[in-house]
């Protein structure tokens, strides 16, 4: 198992002891209009669309992240996202079991390089373990339930943060922002007119979250980010 494969397993433990404590699956979450059963049972149907492109990159036979498109994919959300706790828990454990043997057919010979994500981005099949665990970890997050992202190990927390920058930088109108990290850490986007500073962890919920509650602006305001980024 690769160390990608073991740091998720790590966060789907540590995910799943914070969703088996839960006593109010209805209370609301860190997204917008969604409660933490909503939140759980995207991380379930997460699994299973991730398994999906695993095995196009493994059989080479297309397979949609999400048969049905995004509607078919916001009512199965909405469907599952008023079940009692424990069965919250064991659908999130039941399919993250289910991925790991998907996962780590990927270490082996691949029929289709790239698959294609939902929205028609395509990304390297080996990068599918990576988007996992981000989702693993945002979301464990978005529980608000304890766990934040200054528990996350600030290695995993840099490359969370990079990989948001990279993102931000691939929007129509990014942002020109300078991000400095107290741990010593500097990434630019655009042309960098702004600076934006603060604890590995808070530049994440900025970056991931659009809060700005950990951050500050070295100089003028913190620039607004753009939806989805």
């Amino acid at each position: 198992m690769t160390r990608e494969l073991t740091v998720l397993a790590d966060q789907t433990d540590r995910l799943l002891a914070t969703a088996r404590g839960l006593t109010d699956p209805g209370g609301p979450s860190l997204c917008e209009g969604w409660s933490r059963g909503h939140v759980l049972t995207h991380l379930a149907r997460n699994a299973e669309a991730i398994g999906r492109l695993a095995s196009w990159a493994v059989t080479g036979q297309r397979e949609e992240m999400y048969p049905g498109g995004a509607e078919a994919r916001d009512a199965d959300i909405e469907a599952g996202a008023r079940r009692a706790a424990d069965e919250l828990a064991r659908d999130v454990a039941a399919t993250a079991a289910d991925l790991v043997p998907r996962l780590e057919a990927l270490e082996g010979p691949l029929a289709a390089e790239e698959v294609e994500m939902r929205g028609g981005m395509r990304v390297p099949a080996t990068g599918l373990p990576f988007l996992r665990l981000r989702e693993v970890v945002y979301h464990h997050v978005d529980l608000d339930a304890g766990f934040a992202f200054d528990d996350v190990d600030p290695d995993l927390l840099r490359r969370f943060v990079a990989d948001a920058v990279h993102r931000l930088g691939l929007g129509k109108r990014p942002p020109g922002v300078v991000v400095r990290s107290d741990e010593g850490d500097a990434w630019t986007v655009g042309d960098g007119s702004a600076t934006v500073a603060g604890p590995l962890s808070g530049i994440l919920l900025w970056l991931a979250r659009r809060d700005t509650s950990q951050v500050r602006a070295v100089d003028g305001e913190v620039p607004s980010l753009p939806r989805g980024a």
